[in-house]
Formats: structure tokens, C-alpha cells, sequence
């Protein structure tokens, strides 16, 4: 069976970091060196309204000579491509390697429940390939239960 998302949300610590659109763009780069994170989901009035990642902040800020203490989210942030906790992970991967994202913010409806990263997707691909192989080894081995 395909691994859906859901599955990997549950995983996840279940905090969700996001900033405004009003947010000076270095206090979102701040927020995201403090948590190890690579975006942030942008939320107005609880609404998803864009996503901020460091290559936005890379692509839109460094390479334009702006400044990053005067820049709101806003100004640079991108819209996201978003997938439900029901989709597989094939499907994500088909989307983030389509749309060249890296960070897929779930809803529910039009609540943000969670971010998915390239990272936990290629995790997730790791798990099953690993689980697999160990049923095809005890398969092979002749210790598969009859």
C-alpha cells in the first residue's frame, strides 16, 4: 500500500511554524535558521496566502540588491502548491519535482495542517524501499510465515 501523507504528518513533531505577510522578511529568515527549517507557510487571518523559502529569500532578495530589513513577506513570497493528507507519496513527489518546490504545505480544507519537506518525502521512499527489501530477504531466507 502506498504511504500517504497523513502518515507522515503523524510522524512529524505536529508544530507548525508560519509567519505573516507583513513580517520583515529577515525576522522569517531568523524564525527559520532558529528551527532548522528550509520555509515557512505565509498565513493571513489563518489562511494560507503563500510560502517563504530560503530560495525565495536567495532569488528575490540577495540576487536583487534589496534588503531584507525592508522587505515584507509579501513582496517575495511564493504561491504554494498544496496536497491533502490523502495524497501518496508518489504524488508529492510527482508535484514537488513538477513545480520544482521544495516544501508542500497540507490542508484540510482550507486548514493548514502540516509541511511535508522533499527531505521526508525521500525518507518515507527510504522506509518502504527498506521494508521491502526485508520481506523479499525473509521471503528468500525461507522464513516467511506459511
Amino acid at each position: 500500500m502506498a504511504e500517504i501523507v497523513a502518515v507522515i504528518l503523524d510522524n512529524k513533531n505536529g508544530r507548525i511554524w508560519s509567519t505573516s505577510p507583513d513580517t520583515i522578511v529577515y525576522d522569517a529568515i531568523e524564525l527559520m535558521a532558529e528551527k532548522s527549517i528550509g520555509a515557512l507557510p505565509v498565513l493571513s487571518e489563518g489562511k494560507l496566502v503563500g510560502i517563504i523559502s530560503e530560495r525565495d529569500y536567495a532569488r528575490k532578495i540577495i540576487l536583487h540588491g534589496r534588503s531584507s530589513k525592508e522587505t515584507r513577506v509579501a513582496e517575495i513570497m511564493s504561491s504554494p502548491v498544496t496536497v491533502t493528507p490523502q495524497f501518496t507519496v508518489d504524488e508529492c513527489m510527482r508535484l514537488v519535482t513538477h513545480h520544482r518546490t521544495r516544501h508542500l504545505p497540507v490542508l484540510e480544507g482550507d486548514r493548514l495542517v502540516g509541511v511535508i519537506s522533499i527531505g521526508d518525502l525521500v525518507n518515507a521512499i527510504i522506509a518502504a524501499q527498506a521494508h521491502t527489501i526485508d520481506q523479499l530477504h525473509t521471503y528468500i531466507t525461507g522464513r516467511y510465515p506459511a
